[in-house]
């Protein structure tokens, strides 16, 4: 039995539970067993490779007939047609939803939304929630400090972070940040999300692209395993711990006049795909910590939502 809220309505899918939009992860392989399993599967764009990305959106066609979404790194994509290349390459593909991030949320957002397209931006704080809807977005991806990836040099947790939101905002709104499991989601809805988003539990999926080297360190990471880097400037990035990441914390402080932090992903593909992972930085979250195998996607999906009816079910029995 699938949900039926403004979320599912928006995306037209059966589960609202989304695929993050990882760099170079976030491809036609994954981003498809998402969608065949109910979910929302989206394809990146902050890996800058908009002809990669343009074939992945193709190749998505022939792997799914189910809904899938794409998201526009505004920081990351650096084309000035960019409006073009979402038509062309997007919505005559049959795509209705996209996600903007890391940018001026108004700076595209009717364009896009003239194309037909659904649109949530991602934010990390209040006052970008009160500016993305302001500029007439659809929905939003509230994102916890907690999460993995490129971040505010602010964080605020998704505890803090959801309810007021909520409270501010009458818009759907996905949350992302902490999310792996179907009593992370109920928590996620009882603080006013209607969706949620995953991230590091998607790497960590059987049919994630990523070196196993990555996924076996998610499974062996702690509650402590991650490193918050750039804290004072930006952007600001949560990864996992490494010998590499470890000196960053140490290095990355006002005053620094070494190499930016960007500069430090040196061979990334050497690690996301290679498996050498001090060659640059695996981004992942705290909820690392409480991953332990890794696991078909259709299977996450599944659990997830009979752990999710289960709780709420149990929670309503308990104390309504």
């Amino acid at each position: 039995m699938g949900f039926d809220n403004r979320v599912t309505r928006l995306l037209g899918v059966q589960y609202p539970i989304v695929q993050a939009p990882m760099g170079w992860i976030a491809r036609a392989q994954l981003a498809s067993a998402v969608s065949n399993a109910g979910g929302l599967g989206v394809i990146e764009t902050s890996s800058g490779e908009l002809d990669a990305v343009r074939a992945e959106i193709k190749k998505m066609k022939t792997l799914t007939d189910k809904p899938f979404g794409v998201n526009i790194a505004l920081a990351f994509v650096r084309d000035p047609n960019i409006v073009k290349f979402v038509e062309d390459a997007v919505v005559k593909q049959g795509v209705r939803f996209v996600t903007t991030s890391a940018g001026d949320p108004g700076k595209y957002c009717r364009d896009l939304q003239a194309l037909g397209l659904k649109v949530f931006h991602v934010v990390p704080t209040l006052k970008a929630a009160l500016k993305a809807v302001d500029a007439g977005v659809d929905g939003l991806v509230v994102e916890g400090g907690e999460g993995g990836g490129f971040k505010n040099p602010q964080p605020v947790m998704s505890m803090v972070l959801l309810p007021l939101v909520r409270e501010k905002v009458d818009v759907p709104i996905i949350a992302a940040g902490g999310v792996t499991c179907g009593r992370s989601m109920a928590a996620a809805f009882a603080l006013g999300a209607e969706g949620v988003q995953m991230g590091t539990r998607m790497v960590s999926a059987a049919e994630s692209p990523v070196h196993r080297n990555w996924k076996q360190a998610i499974i062996d990471a702690e509650d402590t395993s991650t490193v918050f880097l750039n804290q004072f400037s930006r952007p600001a990035l949560r990864a996992l711990r490494t010998e590499k990441t470890s000196r960053l914390e140490r290095e990355l402080v006002p005053g620094y006049q070494g190499p930016s932090v960007m500069a430090e992903f040196g061979r990334a593909q050497d690690l996301y795909f290679g498996g050498d992972m001090e060659s640059s930085i695996a981004l992942s979250g705290q909820v690392a910590g409480r991953i332990d195998s890794v696991k078909p996607v259709k299977q996450i999906i599944d659990e997830t939502v009979a752990e999710f009816r289960e709780t709420i079910g149990g929670l309503g029995r308990q104390y309504a």
